[in-house]
């Protein structure tokens, strides 16, 4: 373990008047909490109906699930390049995993491909706002209308995002916002789900008022983490957990069995202020992201920009990646490398996979990697993260967003 100055890879902001309301909620705690975090979303994201889940992949299955019950089929396209919690949730929904490549420039959907994965067995397609880039929801509703297939919108790191000045997450069928630790914004564990439709809305109601609440016991171990959390993010202090191999900073996970709960009143507190750590987050990732555009690429991006969770850059190949990770790492710098593999080449699905390719998946899977983006990053962790970056090669280094402009 090394004692030094660590940026991690991404964090969401956390005030100590957060700690305090969510210690005054673990043993006070009401329904007005739980009310008020509903009323809230509603207000902010003009939307009709509101659900707070424990985690972002049970608020995808109680989706899944949902949507099962209105429909008998059984198909869920989701991207070939994603967090492994994704396909985890159709998993566990008892559905079938359906991947369709990914274009590595957009990271959205190769459409081409999108369009011979959809057949009158598809239920939804799980349209994923990967580091907060919109996907084409335009082309996505296109090709589901004439089908009467339901669209979905993972929403879990584009959380305050917008496409065409609407919120991503409001503007498919049903969406959902992850509220994990470092995400846009965070309560530990949680996430809501969100939806205009009323049909489908009764769908989820039906399955949410069978579930029980995250309960004391697990609430009051969140709130410890999120203290511990609240703390050693600070990048004089990450050097601590980053060192702790057991804590699995950063691994990505296929989940064969989660829990799914209602967010208690007690977690729900610990939102008080979410509204204004939501601005205050996104507000800094397009300052960050701009000075990236900047910096590394010669790119003056005008506002508005992307509020990236992480900035995602493709190198030329996977021994660039790795040479590029490895000197983040010695220096500190919160450099990462996301998702290991494609969707079809997880270990527990290997075998349902065995004949099919994703060459663009398999790219971004070998080639990526992402910068981080938030509020604890000084202008000299920034110039130190560009500089790791041959400006020589900048022509061979691909970053993943310049249709940016053509998708917001």
């Amino acid at each position: 373990m090394r004692i030094r100055r660590t940026v991690p890879p991404t964090a969401a902001p956390i005030k100590p008047i957060d700690l305090v309301e969510g210690l005054v909620g673990l043993f006070r705690a009401g329904q007005r909490y739980h009310d008020g975090l509903e009323k809230g979303i509603k207000e902010h994201f003009d939307v009709s109906h509101v659900l707070c889940i424990s985690s972002g992949k049970a608020a995808l299955t109680l989706i899944l699930l949902a949507l099962k019950n209105l429909s008998n089929r059984k198909r869920v396209v989701i991207p070939a390049y994603t967090c492994f919690s994704v396909p985890s949730s159709v998993a566990k929904a008892g559905l079938e995993i359906v991947p369709c490549d990914i274009d590595p420039v957009t990271l959205d959907f190769d459409y081409d491909c999108l369009k011979t994965k959809i057949t009158h067995e598809t239920l939804c397609i799980v349209a994923t706002h990967l580091f907060g880039i919109p996907a084409n929801l335009d082309k996505v509703k296109e090709l589901c209308v004439e089908k009467g297939v339901f669209v979905v919108e993972d929403a879990a790191q584009a959380m305050g995002g917008e496409h065409k000045g609407r919120k991503l997450g409001t503007i498919g069928d049903v969406g959902f916002y992850s509220l994990g630790r470092g995400k846009n914004i965070t309560c530990g564990s949680g996430a809501i789900i969100v939806t205009n439709s009323d049909i489908i809305a009764a769908a989820l109601t039906r399955q949410y008022t069978n579930l029980e609440e995250t309960s004391f016991a697990e609430d009051l171990k969140n709130f410890a983490q999120f203290c511990f959390m609240s703390l050693f993010i600070w990048p004089y202090l990450y050097w601590f957990p980053a060192g702790m191999p057991f804590l699995k900073l950063g691994q990505t996970f296929f989940y064969k069995d989660f829990a799914i709960r209602k967010l208690s009143g007690r977690r729900a507190a610990l939102l008080q202020n979410w509204c204004d750590r939501l601005a205050q987050s996104n507000q800094t990732r397009t300052k960050v992201a701009l000075d990236f555009f900047k910096n590394i690429f010669m790119n003056n991006v005008e506002e508005p920009c992307i509020p990236y969770l992480r900035f995602p850059i493709l190198v030329q190949d996977r021994k660039t990646r790795d040479q590029i990770y490895a000197r983040s790492q010695a220096k500190g710098l919160g450099i990462s490398l996301m998702y290991p593999t494609a969707v079809n080449e997880i270990e527990e699905l290997k075998t349902a996979f065995a004949e099919q390719v994703f060459p663009g998946a398999k790219r971004v899977a070998e080639t990526l990697v992402t910068l981080p983006t938030h509020h604890l990053l000084t202008d000299t962790d920034k110039k130190a993260i560009c500089d790791l970056f041959d400006r020589t090669a900048v022509p061979e280094v691909q970053q993943t967003a310049f249709s940016t402009s053509e998708v917001v």
